[in-house]
């Protein structure tokens, strides 16, 4: 089965093609540009480049957070429209459990960490197994960064943009229990969505293409001005 996988949960996207969980090509777009302007001309890209037709696709998979509000809602937009112009299933996967698989298999714990602004972080902690199981040790949360370091111990690799914003302060807790990948490493694979999220399609886990939405893990200023105006709206009537 082809499944498609998408990325656009931080500052860079990715898409890649897989065959039955192989990858077949992948193309990654670390340039400061729109991901509206970038996503679909890449799936086109990926499909003439490939050989293959959209219409043998069986399965899409994309990140559906946490990450940039803009990114992750033009993703889902990229994809309920391919997904229903094709009558394809989708399927969802965490961005931090994504970048996650960077790490590769070991003793050692790998901390995906986003920013997340205001001095905070989406972070998570997992461990590798042989085989590609990605075990959650500590879940998702945007959560503020030495809050979170705190409940570290032993040799950690950190992955993502968080990461790179923060590797002095992070250094400075762990010293050289502190490991970070290449450049590269901190970038979101969108082979790896489509890894995890073939594992969620034979497990049954799939989107409603109709209704799903991000995980933000937090509100939008929007939302939370929405939030402060009812609240207030309900004071006012009592």
């Amino acid at each position: 089965m082809i499944t498609l996988a998408i990325d656009s949960a931080t500052r860079s996207a990715a898409v890649a093609l897989l065959d039955d969980g192989v990858p077949l090509l992948e193309i990654l777009i670390n340039l400061d540009r729109h991901h509206g302007e970038t996503l679909l001309p890449a799936v086109d890209t990926l499909y003439r480049t490939a050989d293959r037709s959209p219409a043998e696709t069986g399965l899409i998979a994309l990140t559906t957070g946490p990450g940039s509000f803009t990114g992750l809602r033009i993703g889902a937009s990229v994809v309920k429209g391919l997904a229903m112009a094709w009558g394809v299933p989708v399927v969802g996967v965490s961005t931090l459990a994504a970048l996650a698989l960077n790490g590769g298999p070991g003793e050692r714990l790998v901390c995906p960490m986003l920013d997340a602004r205001k001095e905070e972080v989406y972070a998570a902690l997992f461990r590798l197994e042989d085989g590609g199981e990605v075990l959650e040790i500590e879940p998702g949360r945007v959560t503020p960064l030495e809050g979170f370091l705190r409940k570290l111990k032993g040799e950690i690799l950190f992955i993502g943009d968080g990461a790179v914003r923060y590797e002095s302060r992070i250094r400075s807790f762990f010293g050289g229990k502190a490991v970070f990948p290449a450049p590269s490493g901190h970038l979101v694979r969108a082979s790896s969505v489509g890894l995890l999220g073939l594992k969620k399609f034979h497990g049954n886990d799939i989107l409603n293409i109709l209704t799903f939405v991000p995980h933000y893990l937090r509100l939008s200023e929007a939302e939370k001005r929405k939030a402060v105006e009812s609240a207030e709206g309900s004071s006012h009537e009592q």
